[in-house]
C-alpha cells in the first residue's frame, strides 16, 4: 500500500484547524523570541569586534577624571570634549612598551553656530602617525588629506563624497566615508586631519570676536599601540606611573565590561525563552498526544488496510513537522518585522555598540532559529508518533466500542 505522507498530513492538519493553529502559535512565540535575542547578541559582538578593529588601539589615553566621559563617547557615540596638553603625546610615545601612538581633538559642533551640522564630534587626527581612520576608509584614497578635506562616518548620509559644507566658517570637501562599524563614536564623526583644524584656528584668530573661542595646542586623547612583548594592563600603568595628570584605558577592558552589561541585560530575556520553549513542547506532546488518542481507530484502518508502523510515525512526525516550519517561519518574520519597527529604539536603549548581521549572517540566524523550530516540534511529538505507530489494528478498531 503506497500512502502520501504529506497528502495526510496537511488533511489532517485541515480538519482540527483550531488545534493546528495552536501549535504553530507556540513554536511562533519561540521562534520570534529566539530570532530577537540571538540577532541583537550576534549584532552586539559583531560591532564590538570590527569597531575595535578599527579603532586599532590597544589603549586610550584620555585626561584624568574624563575617563567616563571618554568611554561614552567610545560607546555610545555621544559627543564630549576634554583636553590635556598636546606635550604629552611625545612623553607617551617614550614610554616602554608602546610602539605607536597617534593623537585626536575632539570638537563639538552644536557648542558653536557656525557648522553645517549640529551635536555632533569633530575629531582632528594626526594624520603622519594615524592608524585608526586612513586605513578603513570605503574607498583607498592612496594619498594623504588636503588641509581642507574631511572623512565622515558611515551613519552621515546627508552628505556625500565631494559635498562641500563648512566648520566653524571654514570651508571643508568631504573626501571619502568610513566603513560601517556599529560604534556610533565612529560612525557618527567627522575626522579632519589637524592640517584642516590649523585652517579653522587661522580663520578664527583673524575674527576678533571668534578669537581664543577653540582649544589651542590641546589633544582629547591618545591613541595607542603596545609592543607584542607587553601587555596592554603593563603598558597602562606605565604610562600612569611616568604622566602626571592622565588615565590609561585599556580597551579590551570596555569591551569585556560590554560583555557583562549584555549579558546581564539578556541572561532574564534568556530565561524566559527557555522557559517558554519547555512551555511549548510540553504544549506540542500533550497535543499530539491527545490526537494519537482521538485517531486510534483511524490509524488501526489504516494498518489493517496495510499500512506499516514506519507510515503512521511519518504522518504524525510530519504533521509536526509542517507545524513547526510554518510556526517557525512566521516567527522569524515577526521578529524580524519587530527589530526593523523599532531598531533605533533598540539603538538607543543599548547604549552599546551595535552593527545589523550582514546577509550572510542574517541567513545563518535565520536558518538556526528554523532548524531549532522543527526541532523542537519534532522532539515533542517524538514519542506520541512512536505510541502510536505502536498502535495494534484490532484493538485500535474497537477502541471506544
Amino acid at each position: 500500500m503506497e500512502l502520501n505522507i504529506l497528502s495526510l498530513s496537511w488533511s489532517n492538519m485541515r480538519r482540527k484547524l483550531f488545534r493546528s493553529v495552536a501549535i504553530s502559535l507556540a513554536v511562533l512565540v519561540v521562534a520570534a523570541t529566539l530570532f530577537s535575542v540571538t540577532t541583537i547578541m550576534d549584532s552586539v559582538e559583531q560591532s564590538l569586534e570590527r569597531g575595535t578593529s578599527r579603532l586599532g588601539a590597544d589603549i586610550m589615553v584620555v585626561p584624568a577624571g574624563a575617563e567616563n566621559e571618554a568611554r561614552s563617547a567610545l560607546l555610545a557615540g555621544k559627543p564630549s570634549t576634554f583636553y590635556m596638553d598636546e606635550a604629552i603625546v611625545d612623553q607617551v610615545r617614550k614610554t616602554e612598551g608602546v610602539s605607536a601612538a597617534a593623537s585626536q581633538t575632539f570638537l563639538k559642533t552644536s557648542s558653536y553656530s557656525c557648522c553645517d551640522v549640529s551635536d555632533m564630534l569633530l575629531i582632528g587626527f594626526d594624520q603622519e602617525n594615524d592608524f585608526t581612520i586612513m586605513p578603513w576608509l570605503t574607498q583607498a584614497m592612496g594619498r594623504p588629506l588636503n588641509n581642507d578635506e574631511v572623512i565622515m562616518g558611515r551613519n552621515i548620509t546627508a552628505y556625500a563624497t565631494g559635498f562641500r559644507l563648512n566648520f566653524f566658517n571654514t570651508q571643508f570637501k568631504v573626501a571619502g566615508m568610513l566603513e560601517e562599524t556599529g560604534m556610533e563614536f565612529i560612525d557618527n564623526s567627522i575626522f579632519i586631519p589637524y592640517s584642516g583644524l590649523e585652517r579653522i584656528h587661522a580663520n578664527i584668530e583673524k575674527n576678533e570676536k571668534t578669537r581664543g573661542t577653540l582649544p589651542t595646542g590641546k589633544v582629547s586623547t591618545i591613541l595607542v599601540q603596545v609592543d607584542p612583548r607587553y601587555t596592554a594592563d603593563r603598558v597602562g600603568l606605565f604610562i600612569e606611573a611616568n604622566i602626571d595628570g592622565v588615565k590609561a584605558i585599556v580597551t579590551d577592558k570596555i569591551i569585556a565590561s560590554v560583555r557583562k552589561q549584555m549579558f546581564i541585560l539578556l541572561r532574564s530575556i534568556i530565561s524566559v525563552s527557555v522557559i517558554l520553549w519547555i512551555m511549548a513542547l510540553i504544549l506540542i506532546g500533550v497535543v499530539f498526544s491527545m490526537i494519537v488518542n482521538e485517531r486510534k481507530k483511524e490509524i488501526g484502518i489504516f494498518r489493517a488496510m496495510g499500512a506499516r508502523k514506519g507510515h503512521i510515525f511519518r504522518i504524525i512526525i510530519s504533521e509536526a513537522t509542517l507545524l513547526s516550519l510554518f510556526g517557525g517561519a512566521t516567527g522569524i518574520a515577526v521578529g524580524g518585522g519587530i527589530l526593523a519597527t523599532f531598531r533605533d529604539t533598540i539603538n538607543a536603549s543599548l547604549h552599546v555598540p551595535h552593527l545589523w548581521p550582514s546577509t550572510g549572517r542574517l541567513v545563518f540566524l535565520i536558518s538556526f532559529c528554523l532548524v531549532l523550530s522543527v526541532l523542537t516540534g519534532i522532539t515533542a511529538a517524538l514519542i506520541p508518533a512512536v505510541r502510536a505507530a505502536l498502535i495494534e489494528p484490532y484493538e485500535a478498531i474497537r477502541y471506544g466500542e
